[in-house]
């Protein structure tokens, strides 16, 4: 039997770094950032990061159309909605089994538009958590400032007593 090896051998563009350790600037640069559409493992994505609409996905939308949504109260109103959908569908399992299936689509509907106007939110906590981050940043570095101010102030008054001591013997 013959022996073969366990991996195979490296890509060949490994020898274009073999003088990087003594000379870094002698690498390939990268390549540039994919931009547009591209294809990968067989489906194709797009560089855009747009989040697509209820409709494009072919789903009912249950809350209004329009960039002025008040989140807070549909997000309730779904709330109480899927509550509701469960209760009937609790009911309908007790009653009549063999009619779940439209509920449970009805409820697939509700877990849609909730989910979608979660997504919708991401971009506004995205932006409330780096301004959070920023400002934890910045009160870190007044912090260390009044530590360094506090630190020089305690080090020039013990230069002082040095000196006094100093001159006084």
């Amino acid at each position: 039997m013959a022996a073969t090896a366990t991996y195979p051998p490296p890509p060949p563009f490994y020898k274009l770094y073999k003088e990087y350790i003594q000379n870094p600037k002698s690498a390939p640069e990268p390549p540039p950032p994919i931009e547009g559409t591209y294809v990968l493992f067989g489906g194709t994505y797009t560089t855009d990061d747009v989040l697509p609409s209820l409709e494009e996905q072919g789903v009912r939308q249950l809350y209004p159309k329009g960039p002025n949504i008040d989140f807070k109260n549909e997000l309730r109103s779904l709330n109480r909605e899927l509550q509701l959908h469960i209760l009937e569908l609790v009911d309908v399992l007790i009653e009549r089994p063999s009619q779940y299936a439209r509920r449970v689509e009805e409820i697939s509907l509700i877990f849609k538009n909730l989910h979608h106007l979660l997504n919708s939110l991401r971009p506004h906590q995205a932006r409330a958590t780096l301004i959070h981050v920023l400002e934890l940043q910045i009160q870190r570095r007044k912090q260390a400032v009044e530590d360094i101010k506090r630190r020089r102030e305690e080090a020039q008054k013990l230069l002082k007593e040095a000196l006094g001591t100093l001159d006084g013997h």
